[in-house]
């Protein structure tokens, strides 16, 4: 059970750039702001799952 939580971050992470991507280009035509907002997830998702990855130890 030990890194579990890290890694459904990191999956989660993976989703939210991908996310990201398809908002980024076709989201009706695109829309650049969401996308970029939606990309910024991924770094903060991992580290909290660390945090409660640890905090569970």
């Amino acid at each position: 059970m030990t890194g579990q939580m890290t890694r459904i971050g990191l999956m989660a992470s993976a989703v939210s750039i991908a996310a990201s991507i398809y908002i980024y280009f076709s989201h009706d035509g695109g829309d650049p702001m969401l996308g970029i907002f939606v990309g910024l997830w991924a770094p903060t998702l991992i580290l909290f799952a660390q945090e409660l990855d640890r905090m569970n130890e």
